[in-house]
């Protein structure tokens, strides 16, 4: 029997830990440090992926949490990287929204601390159908961008870029901005406090419900 571990927020010497793993990322330092590592790191984290998936239900909001499938493995697949270093500098985690397409992320890194959300590397079929709909209805669009509660929290949309409008698409759309998206992210900015405090996971589910408009609209691309 798995036993409940509330989330009391990450302690400082989470953030330090991941800090000096950034500087000394190499099996010899990790290796007998992998219990600190274990404590203060991993562990919080799944106790806040369980803290989430009560949020998620008791908002009914349509995002998966789970302390055994949301975190991120530290470790590396360096198989086809030039860079070998084998250990993510950081705690990560997804949120699916359920039926798959979308979901929500947070990342943990010492001066890098976000949560947002969306399509990252989208297939062709499915950045097709965001950019038809961008032509074809984009006051749809823009009403989910333009939603106060996701507007404030997030700002906008954002991911890497094609350098021109693609082919088939109009080339002086207003909306290019969109449609030269190969991604389509969202995410705003915590502080260390922000992870460091109980309250976290309230924070993240009122950033994430913020965000549903959006996920929506990206569900149902997704879904086709």
């Amino acid at each position: 029997m798995s036993t409940f571990v509330p989330f009391d927020g990450f302690r400082p010497e989470a953030i330090a830990f991941l800090a000096e793993l950034a500087a000394n990322n190499d099996r010899s330092w990790f290796t007998p440090r992998k219990p600190e590592y274990e404590e203060l790191v991993k562990r919080p984290l799944e106790a806040l992926c369980s803290a989430l998936a009560e949020r998620f239900a008791a908002r009914n909001l349509p995002l998966t949490a789970d302390p055994a499938s949301s975190p991120f493995r530290i470790y590396r697949d360096v198989r086809f990287s030039k860079d070998k270093s084998p250990y993510k500098p950081y705690a990560s985690a997804r949120f699916p929204i359920a039926g798959g397409g979308p979901g929500a992320y947070v990342h943990i890194e010492p001066g890098e601390i976000f949560a947002g959300g969306g399509l990252w590397r989208p297939d062709p079929p499915v950045l097709a159908r965001w950019r038809q709909i961008v032509v074809s209805d984009p006051a749809r669009v823009w009403a989910a961008l333009e939603e106060p509660g996701f507007a404030d929290a997030f700002g906008e949309v954002y991911g890497d870029r094609l350098t021109r409008v693609p082919t088939g698409y109009p080339k002086d759309s207003p909306d290019a901005s969109l449609l030269t998206l190969k991604d389509i992210i969202f995410r705003r900015r915590l502080a260390d406090t922000d992870v460091m405090s109980p309250d976290l996971p309230d924070l993240l589910a009122d950033s994430y419900e913020a965000a549903m408009p959006v996920f929506s609209l990206l569900a149902g691309i997704a879904a086709g």
